[in-house]
């Protein structure tokens, strides 16, 4: 049989886009309703403080339909945190859809204004009599830990929500008595925004017959949505709710959370029998949704004189900020565990600490936990080679696990199935030409520029969401239908899993739809996140339609009149083997009567483990000391993903993902007023975001061995580019300002002014 020319390992373009380019992707901002009510939320402008709220003469102005306050939703429950640690459980703090008497960050939603155009919503907005009482704000989670800093929860007394610990801390005191040579980093992970392209949207429909919602908001997965809206927060059965999610311009771990509007624009629709739209601001976006990373960490490593790794002791401080989202204090733990990276550790500890703050919540962004866990170790490792006078490869290559030793139980209980280390970091290298480094430096220098040149070799774990589901059917004209409740926010979903149909059935991607988004149309789905949708999602795409495919050939063996097994599946039809009999998938259906169950197959996956992407980034650097100016001249990556489903999608995550790793490399941080705690950064005037000039022309390539805990042989690769990329960049800066100046250390963004003034303060300036 020949290759399948649309089947696993082609560069298949994207089905989606031809409607995207043409401006006809539908989000929910595009969806409307007749006589739609339109929403706006009213906003603290203080990061603490209690208030008192008065909207009588706001309910009074033409076209307000409702004003919503805490009062007026008491019977609400709050929004839940899903994390809780077993061995030191704690108590969240009430998270409610509305603030009541205290406002605990800048943005904290206080009010939930419908009227019938926006414009009579926003002068009922500002119309709306709050009287401010501020109290004192901390931010920053090192401010927050410190004695007789401002208190955000009354019960949390030190702004401490938990402290606890990973690994064997007795192993790591014994390794460090005995070390030859101890290297330490304190680094800071800044705070990021997300900034998806499409801001968050809900629209909100009541049908008072049926008593019936139906939700269609822009998010990373339907049912848990709808689940944590109608079991925690609306306390209605589950059937009272349809959610839908049409296109979604982008989410990256941010719109898979439930979010207050969601709600209030429920409630809203419900008491006013009528449809309620809202659609966040740029601005909305900047205080009112999750925000991503921001942990301070010290870290430690125990050396022999050999540059072996001996020990690995880690103290960790994440901030929270003002309310516990979704899975937020899941993000430092379980990060941690991805600290020891691609190392043989025999000892490991992390205290991990997580703190309140008088801020936005900070939850899940692309990466989660790991982008932070990789840019621990793989600065430590820099700062160890420093110490030893070793290379960043030479001490990288001593201490990586080698491909004998898998499948490999790392210090913290992480099991790696599969992996060649050192073969990606050496093929990364020559890509990178490192060895002619030298010769590119001294040229900058007589040009006045400094250069550096960094890797990262990182490790990640995907596809641990749970059990995905997906159900492939054939339809009447002999097409193909995949329900799935994953769901893609830009990924390219719908083609990837068209080539695992295309690859058992033989059909273009054209002929192979998919059907997403819909809590009444799809039975169940975890949605997407954690790069889970091809490990999982993808395995059960392939089940299914093998599935599918043994069911059709039992049809067809009646109208051709032979055995199943003789049969084969080929462009879209099934024929007997070795000859030209053939019925078409549209026969079949047509053929199929009281076997129309056949038409459709079902299965699900779930991995147990989890599967391990892994790769190296190397980056060179063009540092312009008058200015603190970077360029990034030359970036490589080498991955191994396992197996490539599609070569082209592929590349597209990494560079994705890549560029936003150097946004927070070189220049995106959420900064906080330290006095009144007001976000200084609450717009692109003051928000820096990567733009197409700031990125370099990426090479690529894989080395992919592939999963052996996975029947797709495949390790998941939506988020390992802002893993991979952050490490490396500042490795890279790092390397040339310490040749340079002497400087050892740079915290993200590594911007020019920071660049700059470290240069002026250096040892070497002179």
């Amino acid at each position: 049989m020949a290759p399948i020319k649309f089947g696993v390992g082609h560069s298949v373009r994207r089905k989606e886009d031809d409607a995207f380019i043409r401006g006809q992707g539908h989000y929910t901002a595009d969806h409307s309703l007749p006589s739609v009510l339109h929403a706006l939320v009213l906003r603290s402008p203080h990061a603490h403080a209690r208030f008192k709220l008065d909207a009588a003469k706001a309910r009074a102005l033409p076209g307000v339909a409702a004003i919503l306050t805490a009062d007026d939703i008491a019977d609400l429950g709050g929004l839940p945190c899903l994390f809780n640690l077993p061995e030191q459980p704690f108590t969240a703090p009430p998270y409610p859809i509305l603030a009541k008497d205290e406002v605990r960050h800048v943005g904290d939603a206080v009010a939930f204004v419908v009227a019938g155009t926006l414009d009579q919503a926003r002068d009922a907005l500002e119309a709306i009599e709050v009287a401010w009482q501020p109290l004192p704000a901390v931010v920053g989670a090192a401010n927050a830990l410190k004695p007789g800093a401002a208190q955000v929860w009354p019960d949390h007394a030190g702004n401490l929500l938990f402290d606890t610990a990973l690994g064997d801390k007795a192993a790591v005191e014994a390794a460090f008595a005995k070390a030859d040579a101890v290297a330490e980093i304190t680094i800071v992970n800044p705070r990021i925004v997300t900034n998806y392209m499409e801001t968050r949207a809900v629209l909100s429909d009541y049908d008072p017959k049926r008593d019936h919602l139906t939700l269609t908001v822009g998010s990373q997965g339907s049912h848990r949505l709808r689940d944590i809206l109608c079991q925690n927060v609306l306390k209605i059965p589950v059937e009272n709710m349809r959610v839908i999610c049409p296109d979604v311009g982008g989410g990256f771990g941010t719109k898979l959370f439930p979010y207050r509007e969601y709600a209030l624009a429920a409630v809203a629709s419900r008491r006013l029998r009528k449809s309620v739209k809202w659609v966040a601001e740029r601005a909305d976006h900047f205080v009112g949704d999750a925000q991503g990373r921001d942990n301070v960490t010290t870290a430690r490593m125990a050396l022999a004189a050999d540059g072996k790794f001996l020990a690995m002791d880690v103290d960790l401080v994440a901030d929270m900020g003002a309310y516990l989202s979704t899975f937020a204090p899941y993000i430092p733990h379980g990060g941690a565990g991805m600290l020891p990276g691609l190392y043989d550790f025999q000892a490991f500890h992390c205290r991990v600490r997580t703190v309140f703050t008088n801020t936005v919540p900070v939850d899940a962004y692309r990466g989660a936990g790991r982008p932070e866990a990789a840019y621990v170790v793989e600065r430590l490792v820099d700062a160890a080679a420093r110490k030893l006078g070793m290379t960043p490869d030479a001490i990288r290559r001593k201490n990586f696990i080698p491909p004998r030793a898998m499948p490999y139980t790392t210090a913290t209980g992480k099991v790696y199935d599969s992996g060649d280390f050192a073969a990606h970091l050496k093929r990364a290298m020559e890509i990178a030409d490192w060895k002619d480094f030298p010769k590119r430096a001294r040229a900058a220098k007589k040009q006045g520029l400094v250069r550096g040149i960094g890797l990262a070799s990182y490790v990640e774990v995907c596809g641990t969401m749970g059990e995905e589901t997906a159900q492939v059917r054939l339809d009447p004209n002999g097409d193909v239908t995949i329900l799935i409740g994953t769901q893609s926010s830009g990924q390219g979903h719908a083609t990837a899993y068209a080539q695992l149909v295309a690859e058992q059935f033989g059909l273009s991607p054209e002929r192979v739809h998919m059907l997403q988004g819909d809590t009444d149309k799809i039975a169940t789905g975890l949605g997407t996140g954690g790069s889970s949708s091809i490990p999982s999602g993808g395995v059960s795409v392939e089940r299914a339609t093998r599935k599918l495919g043994l069911s059709l050939k039992e049809i067809a063996s009646e109208a051709l009149e032979t055995g199943a097994g003789d049969l084969e599946i080929v462009d879209g039809t099934i024929r007997i083997a070795g000859t030209d009999r053939a019925v078409s998938f549209a026969d079949i259906a047509r053929r199929a009567g009281e076997h129309s169950n056949k038409l459709s197959a079902s299965d699900a996956f779930s991995s147990a483990d989890g599967t391990y992407p892994n790769g190296t980034h190397v980056v060179e650097v063009e540092i312009d000391p008058s200015t603190g100016v970077i360029r990034i001249v030359n970036y490589v990556i080498v991955d191994d993903f396992g197996v490539t489903l599609n070569p082209l999608m592929l590349a597209g995550q990494v560079h994705g993902g890549t560029m936003q790793g150097i946004g927070q490399a070189l220049m995106e941080q959420a900064v906080y007023d330290p006095k009144d705690g007001q976000l200084v950064t609450g717009t692109f005037m003051d928000y820096a975001l990567p733009r197409a000039a700031d990125g370099p022309a990426i090479v690529f390539e894989t080395h992919n061995v592939p999963c052996k805990t996975n029947p797709l042989g495949v390790k998941g690769a939506g988020e390992a580019g802002a893993i991979g990329s952050c490490p490396a960049v500042v490795n890279a800066i790092v390397d040339g300002l310490w040749r340079e100046y002497g400087i050892d250390h740079i915290d993200m963004p590594a911007t020019p002014e920071r660049v700059w003034v470290a240069i002026q303060h250096a040892p070497k300036a002179s």
